[in-house]
């Protein structure tokens, strides 16, 4: 670090060098947005086949992991050139065009007519998956000093967890109260798409004007686009990187899973058991808001914890504590029992840990220079794990059992905690965080 370059804090977060306060708390804001953001389709998904399109309960999980199937498509295709255009140009451009974009998702995905249609209007709200995801990880490794790493990325997935929350919640609810007042089911699914995407207008505008602007090396300092976009794979000789890649591809696919069919699996049900609707999604709603509530509140226990242990055996257990919450699942009966809580804490505490763990091992072993390739590398990874798990786990749920996804995510989850064992004995890294 430069001398002359002064360090300043925000809160427990001491930054890195030339970010400032409002750089931190304008990425705080997109934060809390950006991931909430993100889930609200499938509560608004299950909504709209049930409602708009009505699709037969029996077909909807193969339908949902299709659709799914079609967003990593999508994904795989443009993580490394938004990596890489986040190293040539900045992230603040690509974090405020994914907000632009997830904004046009949201309004046109109401108006769809058919299940072909919703795939056209997913291709753009993939899109924006990329742009946000890849912006939020890529910055979250930029704005702390790596002593305060494990802080902000806990920072961070508490504010993610508290904005799937707030926003499902809000928006999830809000289909019924507009029917309550007299709306038709399809006007309260349109009036309520288009309220997020307002809220994600805001956003991209809020993003352009107070992130951090330039990119994080000088022109100079930059490598050859060539090197960019190989850089991904060729790092991968590093056994901590190839590590953290496996388990992106699970701890993205937690979340995937979760957040499409954790909603569908209380919606269904809800629906057989003779709800209307909009109350099935209602209470399909609550069981996810009860797993991110437990992300939300563990995720500032897990990160300190994080910052002083080696972040190979952070990994390890994090991904335990992912298995087992998975695999607790396959004690449910009626999601909707009262009993069932506590699976779905566990669920929560398991996805965030896999979240944290492999964010904070990739944070620390990325180089500056090449960063937005490697986490594009990283979140491909994720995208290869998500579109795999959900298109199984799509027919598994229709086929086999609602809890079959999340027994087949448990398993995955223990195989990477397997290798971060091995690779803790073999090429542990780092200790700590000075």
């Amino acid at each position: 670090m430069n001398k002359n370059e002064s360090q300043h804090s925000l809160g427990p977060v001491t930054l890195a060098p030339s970010v400032l306060p409002h750089h931190a708390l304008t990425y705080l804001y997109a934060a809390f947005f950006s991931i909430g953001l993100i889930t609200f389709v499938s509560i608004g998904q299950a909504y709209i086949l049930n409602e708009h399109l009505k699709i037969p309960t029996s077909q909807q999980g193969a339908i949902s992991g299709d659709l799914v199937f079609w967003t990593e498509v999508v994904t795989l295709l443009f993580f490394i050139p938004a990596g890489v255009l986040m190293d040539r140009i900045g992230r603040k451009a690509v974090y405020s065009a994914g907000f632009l974009l997830m904004a046009l998702a949201y309004a046109l995905y109401p108006l769809a007519g058919s299940v072909d249609e919703l795939i056209i209007y997913r291709m753009i709200y993939a899109l924006a998956i990329v742009a946000l995801t890849g912006a939020l990880s890529t910055v979250m490794i930029d704005y702390p000093a790596e002593r305060s790493r494990g802080k902000l990325i806990a920072i961070t997935g508490f504010l993610n967890g508290l904005g799937i929350v707030a926003l499902n919640s809000f928006f999830g609810g809000l289909p019924q109260k507009l029917v309550a007042q007299g709306l038709s089911g399809v006007d309260a699914g349109r009036y309520t798409h288009f309220a997020i995407a307002g809220v994600a207008l805001v956003s991209a505008v809020i993003v352009a004007i107070g992130l951090k602007g330039g990119t994080e090396v000088s022109k100079e300092d930059r490598p050859p686009l060539r090197s960019l976009v190989t850089s991904g794979i060729s790092c991968a000789k590093n056994p901590r990187i190839l590590l953290s890649y496996a388990a992106a591809f699970v701890a993205r696919g937690d979340q995937s899973i979760i957040g499409t069919f954790l909603p569908l699996w209380g919606t269904t049900a809800g629906i057989a058991a003779g709800m209307e609707p909009a109350e099935a999604v209602k209470k399909g709603m609550m069981i996810f808001i009860i797993s991110q509530a437990a992300a939300l509140l563990w995720a500032p226990v897990i990160g300190p914890l994080i910052d002083r242990w080696n972040r190979v055996t952070a990994l390890m257990v994090c991904m335990a504590l992912a298995s087992a919450g998975y695999l607790s699942l396959g004690l449910i009966g009626n999601p909707h029992e009262s009993g069932s809580i506590i699976f779905f804490v566990l669920l929560g505490i398991g996805q965030i840990s896999s979240f944290l763990g492999a964010q904070s091992l990739i944070g620390q072993e990325a180089p500056k220079a090449e960063r937005g390739s490697i986490i594009g590398m990283f979140n491909i990874s994720g995208a290869i794990g998500i579109l795999i798990i959900t298109t199984v786990g799509g027919r598994l749920f229709d086929s086999m059992s609602p809890k079959a996804p999340f027994l087949v995510v448990g398993a995955i989850n223990a195989l990477v905690m397997l290798m971060a064992i091995y690779v803790r004995i073999k090429a542990p890294g780092k200790g700590y965080a000075a």
